[in-house]
């Protein structure tokens, strides 16, 4: 097989199974929230759980959100957000800076120093139980990267991971942000390395429930980077962001 058809393949994969979208309305903003409820608070204890079944905080008033649907069920069964910094006050930190602010590495990158309105926060990053529950993963809100096959209810895990990781960089893009930070398990930071979405460490690991480490993307740099596999589902995925905003308008 080329590698061509190797992409292409990997992109009807994806495309078979899933669909991703922005998170414009309030009901679709909800359906994150549910997501997130269900991971953060109820999977995971991570965060209280809510009456109204719905995981929210002060940060999803100035952030984008993206949703990944099933295709065979219908059911939203992922989401993540980027959180853009506040626009009344540009300086106020983004989670990550007021978790590790003290062990970030200033001199290699200094996020107070760069442009506000051209950074974000990758953030709650979420996949339901029923997609993430591969051995060593249920206590993991995304769960890694694996190239194991699974059967048609369960369609290749990385798909899920990979397209909302490609739905950040094109909401980033066309959004005009330029780096985007996240703090992660080590071993996701090492998966995503590994399969073409480059990120640098920033600083020390700092405990967050459990060890994470905060590094940075560079949008424009792993979007130009990015290798066949990851490009078709990129070129697929921000196609379907675009046919969704176009709607939306």
């Amino acid at each position: 097989m080329t590698m061509s058809e190797e992409s292409t393949n990997t992109c009807d994969g994806f495309s078979k199974y899933f669909e991703i979208m922005p998170a414009f309305s309030d009901s679709e903003k909800a359906e994150a929230y549910r997501i997130r409820h269900s991971v953060y608070c109820e999977d995971l204890a991570w965060e209280a759980t809510r009456s109204d079944g719905m995981e929210i905080d002060e940060y999803d008033a100035h952030a984008l959100h993206c949703l990944i649907r099933s295709r065979a069920s219908g059911d939203f069964i992922g989401c993540v957000r980027l959180i853009l910094t506040t626009p009344a006050d540009p300086h106020a930190p983004l989670p990550f800076e007021r978790t590790c602010g003290p062990a970030l590495h200033r001199s290699q990158l200094d996020p107070a120093k760069l442009p506000r309105d051209k950074i974000a926060e990758v953030s709650r990053l979420a996949i339901v139980g029923q997609y993430r529950r591969r051995r060593g993963e249920k206590h993991t809100p995304a769960g890694t990267v694996q190239n194991s096959e699974s059967g048609d209810q369960q369609p290749r895990f990385a798909w899920l991971l990979i397209g909302l990781y490609m739905g950040v960089f094109a909401i980033a893009a066309r959004h005009g942000l330029e780096h985007l930070f996240l703090l992660s398990e080590p071993r996701l930071a090492r998966h995503l390395n590994k399969i073409g979405i480059s990120n640098t460490q920033i600083g020390q690991p700092t405990e967050h429930r459990g060890f994470r480490v905060p590094a940075v993307m560079d949008v424009n740099q792993v979007i130009g980077n990015l290798e066949p596999l990851l490009k078709s589902v990129f070129i697929h995925v921000n196609a379907q962001l675009d046919a969704y905003q176009n709607s939306a308008r």
